[in-house]
């Protein structure tokens, strides 16, 4: 096995669980907080939007948690996916380093996203709910819950991010194929919408909050979040499991494990089982969570008590923000444009346990092109973040002269993308910076009355 390019499960090696990690993060975990009363969130205040068996896997205490069957059924048309050892990849970088890389590209959506989508559906359609609504930022999301919908006889509302809207038609196109309707957000049918209307390009915080009011106005309709809250993170982690037994293939452990972050799923996904080895069993992998330099949520951000949309309608959360009010630049990794991030992995960020990371959008499309000339895969602009960091783990291991283990999470295909990749290739792709003043403005107005976090 040691000349093979793929490490590739048979379909019984499905896992039957997914990984959580509360139970084994350090200390005790901060709540998450009722908008009202800053008092911590019960399931009463999850209920008007999300199933009972999803609001438990949300609080579960338990260290596994069963993966139904129907989910599992679904999960065969694409599970498990291929891990491949990059090695064109390794040799035009002249690194003595051994890459690894988790290819979610092949699920019919293009990404991890269905991972947590058809568990989400299938929740709210055992709970007799008719309808979804959710915000999608460069249209895996929503690409993936119109597909989970459509196979479990559910409406999908989809408002999709305006700039992600105009850069990526196909992306809403095939959300349309699936059955879902797709707005521009912020759009003019809610009044999260109307309010945001000065900020054209749009932002995920903006479109959750107009997801989120038209669940809450509606008793059939349910929201659905692709990102960030724990039982999303949870569904994920059938990535990093499998590539467990497949580095078991291969020989092989990881020195350093890699991903991209927007709200934390795939980075969740793909890193949580190996995490839980190191705080289980003593092993000393490193994790690299890699985000745009234009939105550094985790290098830049505050560790406060801040909303997850720009409303104000979700619970409070404990997490790394540069403010709800902050509206990120138009950058083409539109996954990864979310002013927080998920509360695990904030706090394993802070923990020190995960080291952070930023880069800028040319400089991760630089890396997408290297990666593309060598491995054939055209990645998606959101783990083009982490193919930058994986570039320079490579270089730091020729330069030591030690041949390093690298796994990192390729979380989805740029085909739907490619207009970002003709911006690079014409010279004209912008470099957006980060506002250091418009995050000091949106941090003014964090929630009042929210405990501060020491």
């Amino acid at each position: 096995m040691s000349e093979a390019t793929k490490f590739l499960l048979t379909e019984d090696r499905i896992p039957t669980h997914w990984v959580n990690l509360l139970p084994d993060l350090p200390g005790e975990p901060l709540p998450p907080l009722n908008p009202q009363t800053v008092q911590p969130a019960g399931p009463e205040d999850l209920t008007p939007i999300f199933p009972m068996a999803l609001i438990e896997q949300e609080v579960s205490p338990s260290p596994e948690v069963e993966i139904p069957e129907e989910v599992r059924e679904v999960y065969r048309l694409w599970r498990p996916t291929p891990l491949h050892r990059a090695r064109r990849l390794e040799r035009a970088l002249g690194t003595p380093a051994h890459i690894y890389y988790k290819y979610e590209g092949v699920s019919p959506a293009g990404s991890h996203k269905p991972n947590t989508a058809v568990p989400q559906a299938f929740a709210n359609a055992q709970a007799g709910v008719g309808k979804l609504t959710t915000e999608t930022g460069a249209g895996q999301w929503g690409s993936a819950l119109a597909l989970a919908c459509r196979l479990f006889g559910l409406e999908c509302e989809v408002f999709m991010v305006g700039s992600s809207y105009d850069q990526k038609p196909y992306r809403r196109s095939m959300m349309e194929t699936w059955g879902a309707t797709v707005h521009r957000s912020p759009s003019e049918i809610t009044q999260s919408g109307r309010a945001n209307a000065s900020h054209p390009t749009g932002s995920l915080g903006i479109a959750i909050s107009e997801a989120v009011e038209v669940a809450a106005q509606a008793q059939d309709t349910n929201y659905s979040l692709g990102s960030v809250l724990n039982h999303v993170l949870l569904h994920q982690t059938v990535i990093g499991q499998e590539t467990i037994a497949q580095m078991e293939m291969a020989g092989e452990a990881p020195d350093v494990v890699v991903a991209c972050v927007g709200g934390g799923s795939n980075f969740g996904g793909l890193v949580f089982p190996w995490l839980r080895r190191n705080l289980r069993e003593g092993a000393t992998t490193r994790f690299v969570a890699a985000e745009p330099a234009a939105c550094p949520t985790l290098t830049q951000g505050v560790y406060a008590y801040d909303y997850g949309d720009t409303a104000g309608f979700t619970p409070l959360m404990p997490m790394y923000t540069l403010g709800h009010d902050f509206v990120p630049p138009p950058v083409h990794a539109g996954g990864l444009r979310y002013h927080g991030d998920s509360p695990i992995v904030c706090a394993l960020v802070r923990a020190g346990l995960v080291e952070a990371r930023a880069y800028r959008q040319n400089d991760t499309f630089a890396a997408a092109l290297e990666f593309a000339g060598s491995e054939a895969i055209i990645p998606a602009p959101e783990p083009a973040h982490a193919i930058r960091a994986v570039i320079e783990e490579a270089e730091a291991a020729r330069q030591a002269g030690e041949e390093r283990v690298i796994l990192f999470g390729l979380c989805g295909h740029g085909n739907f993308d490619l207009s970002a990749y003709d911006a690079y290739l014409s010279g004209t792709l912008e470099d957006p910076e980060f506002s250091e003043a418009e995050r000091d403005a949106a941090l003014a107005n964090l929630p009042q009355g929210a405990p501060a976090i020491a």
